[in-house]
C-alpha cells in the first residue's frame, strides 16, 4: 500500500497457486480427474474383463483424491501465501502427498472392513496389496503434485511478466505529455499575462493540476467525479486557447460520480477530440461528452466533428490514447470493459464501457497482480 492508501503492485513474485476455492477450479479438477480415470481405464483394459467397472472405480477413487486435495489447498492457500515461494511449494507438495496417502489408506481400510471373501467379485474393486497400493499412489501423487506446482509457478511468472510489461507501457504512455499541448498552453498563458493576469494565473493552476494527474501512479483508481474534473480542467485550458472555436457540452447527470475508475480515461479522449477534430476545422466545433448507467455498466461517450476530407489516422498519435485507455480498462476489468470507436456522418465517437464499481481496490491488492 502507498502512503495515501492506494494499492500498489507488489514487487515480489506473484503467488503461484490459483484459487482452489472457486467453482471454476473445482470444475477443472473434476474434468481433469475424469480424463485421467478414462486414460487409466483404457490403458488397463487388457487386464480387466469389465471396462466400465474399472472406469467407475478409478473415477470414484480419483475424485476422492482430487476433491480432497482441492479442499486442502483451498484451506491452506492463505497461509501458504505468506511463505517464501520455495517453502510454500515444498509444504504444498507434502500436504498433497499426505492427502493422497490418507485417502488411499481410508479406501484400503474400507475394503478390509467389509471383510468379503477375496473370490467375491465385489471385493475385486478394492486393492489387495496394502503396501504396494499405498506406495504406488504416494509416488504418483508426488510426481503429479510436483509437475502441477511447477506448471502453476511458470504460468504465474508468465502472467506477471505480461502484466508488468503492460504496466510499464501504460506508465510510459501516461507520463507522456503531448509537446504541442504544453507549448500551446504556455503560449496562451504568456499572452494572458499582461491582458488578463487573473485568467493567466488560473490557467497556470489548471496546467499544474493536469501535470499532477498525469504523474499519478497508473494503477491508481479515483472517483469518476475527480476524473470528470480533470477533463473539465483540460477543457478550460483549450477554451482559453481556441476561444469561440471550441464548445464543450456535458451531459453526465446520469453517471454515478462515486464510481471508481482508472485515472485519465476521459481527459485523453477530450484531448484527442480537440487535436484530431476541432483543430482541423477552421470554424471549430462542438465536443459532446455524455454518460449513462445501464444496469451494472457505465458508458461514457466523447463525440467531435471531423473534417470531411480528413481521416482520423492522419495526425500523429491518434490511436495511442485509445490503446492506452483500452489496456488500462482491460487490466482493471479483464474481459468486462471495452473501448468502441465509430466515424459516421462527419462525426467521430469514442465510447468507454466498463463495470460500475463504487469502492476502491481491495485492501492490499492490485488489479495488476
Amino acid at each position: 500500500m502507498s502512503a495515501n492508501g492506494t494499492a500498489q503492485p507488489s514487487s515480489g513474485p506473484t503467488f503461484f497457486l490459483p484459487d482452489f476455492c472457486g467453482s471454476r477450479a473445482v470444475l477443472a479438477v473434476v474434468l481433469i480427474v475424469e480424463l485421467v480415470a478414462l486414460v487409466f481405464a483404457i490403458a488397463r483394459q487388457a487386464l480387466h474383463d469389465n471396462f466400465w467397472t474399472d472406469l467407475a472405480t478409478s473415477s470414484l477413487f480419483l475424485l476422492w483424491v482430487g476433491l480432497t486435495c482441492t479442499a486442502v489447498l483451498c484451506r491452506t492457500r492463505g497461509w501458504l501465501h505468506t511463505l517464501p515461494t520455495a517453502r510454500a511449494a515444498s509444504i504444498a507438495i507434502l500436504l498433497l502427498v499426505a492427502t493422497v496417502a490418507i485417502v488411499s489408506e481410508v479406501v484400503f481400510q474400507v475394503g478390509r472392513y467389509w471383510n468379503i471373501d477375496a473370490d467375491n467379485a465385489a471385493f475385486s474393486i478394492f486393492p489387495r496389496d496394502h503396501a504396494g497400493f499405498l506406495l504406488r499412489n504416494v509416488a504418483v501423487g508426488f510426481i503429479v503434485s510436483a509437475l502441477a506446482l511447477r506448471y502453476f509457478y511458470i504460468n504465474a511468472q508468465h502472467q506477471r511478466s505480461i502484466e508488468m510489461e503492460a504496466l510499464a507501457r501504460i506508465r510510459a504512455l501516461q507520463a507522456r505529455i503531448r509537446p504541442h499541448f504544453l507549448f500551446n498552453s504556455m503560449n496562451t498563458i504568456a499572452s494572458l499575462t499582461r491582458s488578463n493576469p487573473e485568467q493567466a494565473e488560473q490557467a497556470v493552476e489548471d496546467l499544474a493540476d493536469l501535470f499532477r494527474a498525469s504523474l499519478n501512479d497508473a494503477t491508481t483508481r479515483i472517483s469518476l467525479e475527480e476524473e470528470i474534473e480533470i477533463a473539465r480542467t483540460h477543457a478550460r485550458i483549450e477554451e482559453l486557447r481556441l476561444g469561440k472555436r471550441l464548445r464543450v457540452e456535458w451531459d453526465i447527470d446520469q453517471l454515478p460520480l462515486n464510481a471508481r475508475v482508472p485515472s485519465l480515461i476521459v481527459q485523453p479522449l477530450l484531448e484527442n477530440a480537440v487535436y484530431h477534430g476541432i483543430e482541423t476545422l477552421p470554424e471549430g466545433g462542438r465536443i459532446a461528452i455524455s454518460g449513462s448507467r445501464v444496469g451494472d455498466a457505465l458508458q461514457i461517450e466523447v463525440r467531435n466533428p471531423m473534417a470531411h476530407e480528413a481521416g482520423y489516422g492522419e495526425r500523429e498519435g491518434n490511436r495511442m490514447a485509445l490503446e492506452n485507455i483500452r489496456q488500462r480498462l482491460e487490466l482493471a476489468w479483464p474481459g468486462r470493459a471495452r473501448v468502441e470507436t465509430e466515424l459516421e456522418n462527419g462525426e467521430f465517437c469514442a465510447r468507454l464501457i466498463f463495470p460500475y464499481a463504487d469502492s476502491p481496490l481491495l485492501e492490499g491488492s492490485s488489479p495488476y497482480s
